[in-house]
C-alpha cells in the first residue's frame, strides 16, 4: 500500500516523537503510504514545523498557567489546589484545542486531510473534530485515557459535575467517531457500554515497544554505585501514577528492612516531580534515589539495560485499574522482572515476568522487592519469559497489525 493510501491529520497534546505510542501509529500509517501530518506541543529547542520519517509536523507551544502540586498540606490547601489546577487544566485545554484548529485551517487548505486522527486527552478536541465532520471528513477516536477517571484518580474524587461533564464530552467522542481505536480489552468494553458502539467498530491496539526504539545499548552503563543492585522506574510522575507509592516503599525496604544494598534510578518527568524530590529527602532517600529527569533514550536503555530489577508501583485507582503501561513492556523487552501492584491489565501484559503485590499496600511492595532481590534465579528465569512474550506478542511489529487493519476498514468499508 503506496502512494496516495489517504491523508491523515493527527492531534496530540504531547510532544511527538516522544509520545512513543503515537510515534508508532504515525509513523507505521506513513510506511503504508498514508500522508501523515501532526499537531503537537512544542517542547523546549523544538521547532515549529519538521519532517521525520515523511511525517510533517507542527507544534503549538506549550503553556503551563500554574505550578502543578501533589502535596497538600492542609484542607485549605487542598480545596484551593483543585480549583486553580481545575481552571489551569480548562484553560491548558481550550488553548490547545484553538490552536489545533486554526492550524488544521491552514493545513487543510495547504496540504488537505480526509482523516482526523484525536489522540486524547483532552477530549476538547472533538470540537474541532465535529466541525470537519460537516464537511464529510472522517474522524478517528484514539482513546489514550479515561478522562473521566483520571479527573477521579488525580483529584481523589467519587463524582461529581465535573466527573460527569468529563463522561458526557467521552460519549460525544465516542458517538461521533467513524472509527475507535482503543488501548486494550478493557477500554474496548467501556467504549461499547459508553459510546453504545458496536464491536466492528473499535480496534484494540495496544501499548508495544518496536525493536527499533529498544535496541540494547553498546555498553552497559554502571548505576553510579559500587556493590549496589539497581533499581529503575520509567514513567509519567502525576499523582496518579504511584511514584509517591515507591519511596515509601523503598524507606521502608532500607530502613525497615535493613536493605541498604540498592540504588533506584526514577527516569522521567511530570507535574509531580518536583514534589516528589521534595518527599524523596524527607523520607532521607537522597542517597539511594537518583531522579534524573527527562534524559535521552539512549541513556534511559542505558539504564534499563544495567537494571536488576524494574519497578511499576501505579496504584489501583479509577484510572489504572482498567489501564496499560508501556513501561511494563519496554522493561519486559529489555528481559527485566519487575514488581507491579497486582491490577488486571498488568497482569494481562506481564503474567510471569513480574511479581504481584496486594494493590497499594507498601509493605508488601517493599518485601517484594527484598525477596527478588535474593533469588537471582527467579530474576533470571523472568526475565527470559517476559522477554519472549513481549517480542512474541506485544510488540509494536506485532499490535500495529490491528492499525493497519483499521484504518483498511475506515477506506474501505467492505475490508
Amino acid at each position: 500500500m503506496k502512494a496516495s493510501a489517504g491523508k491523515i491529520l493527527m492531534l496530540l497534546e504531547n510532544a511527538f516523537p516522544q509520545d512513543s505510542r503515537v510515534s508508532h501509529e504515525a509513523f507505521h500509517l506513513s510506511s503504508l503510504g498514508y500522508q501523515v501530518t501532526i499537531i503537537a506541543q512544542r517542547w523546549k529547542d523544538q521547532s515549529f514545523k519538521e519532517t521525520l520519517k515523511g511525517v510533517r509536523i507542527f507544534r503549538i507551544p506549550e503553556v503551563n498557567l500554574f505550578k502543578k502540586s501533589n502535596l497538600k498540606s492542609s484542607r485549605l490547601h487542598t480545596l484551593w489546589y483543585n480549583l486553580v489546577s481545575t481552571a489551569g487544566y480548562i484553560f491548558e485545554y481550550f488553548y490547545f484545542t484553538l490552536g489545533c484548529f486554526l492550524l488544521s485551517l491552514f493545513i487543510n487548505l495547504r496540504y488537505g486531510f480526509q482523516v482526523l486522527h484525536l489522540h486524547n486527552p483532552p477530549n476538547t478536541l472533538v470540537f474541532i473534530a465535529a466541525f470537519y465532520r460537516l464537511f464529510g471528513k472522517k474522524f478517528v477516536f484514539d482513546h489514550h485515557d479515561l478522562s473521566a477517571e483520571l479527573f477521579l484518580s488525580r483529584y481523589g474524587k467519587k463524582g461529581g459535575l465535573i466527573y460527569r461533564y468529563l463522561l458526557f464530552e467521552e460519549k460525544v467522542c465516542l458517538r461521533l467517531a467513524n472509527l475507535i481505536i482503543a488501548t486494550n480489552e478493557s477500554y474496548k468494553a467501556i467504549d461499547m457500554a459508553r459510546g453504545k458502539r458496536s464491536d466492528r467498530d473499535i480496534f484494540v491496539v495496544r501499548n508495544g515497544p518496536s525493536k527499533e526504539d529498544m535496541k540494547p545499548p553498546i555498553r552497559r552503563r554502571a548505576s553510579g554505585k559500587m556493590n549496589k543492585n539497581l533499581l529503575v522506574y520509567i514513567g509519567i510522575m502525576g499523582p496518579q501514577d504511584g511514584v509517591d507509592y515507591l519511596l515509601n516503599a523503598l524507606a521502608h525496604l532500607i530502613y525497615k528492612l535493613n536493605r541498604k544494598d540498592v540504588h533506584t534510578v526514577i527516569i522521567g518527568t511530570g507535574d509531580s516531580l518536583p514534589d516528589l524530590r521534595i518527599m524523596c529527602s524527607d523520607l532521607g532517600l537522597d542517597e539511594y534515589v537518583r531522579f534524573t529527569g527527562y534524559i535521552p533514550k539512549s541513556e534511559l536503555l542505558s539504564y534499563l539495560s544495567a537494571a536488576d530489577i524494574c519497578l511499576d508501583p501505579n496504584p489501583s485507582n479509577p484510572l489504572n485499574d482498567y489501564s496499560t503501561w508501556i513501561k511494563v513492556m519496554e522493561y519486559m523487552s529489555f528481559g527485566k522482572p519487575m514488581v507491579s501492584f497486582d491490577l488486571k491489565e498488568t497482569r494481562y501484559s506481564a503474567r510471569e515476568a513480574a511479581v504481584y503485590v496486594e494493590p497499594n499496600n507498601i509493605e508488601e511492595y517493599a518485601v517484594a522487592i527484598r525477596d527478588l532481590l535474593d533469588d537471582p534465579i527467579r530474576r533470571t528465569k523472568m526475565g527470559r519469559y517476559g522477554y519472549q512474550r513481549v517480542w512474541s506478542e506485544l510488540s509494536w511489529e506485532h499490535v500495529s497489525k490491528n492499525l493497519t487493519a483499521a484504518y483498511q476498514t475506515l477506506f474501505n468499508p467492505e475490508y
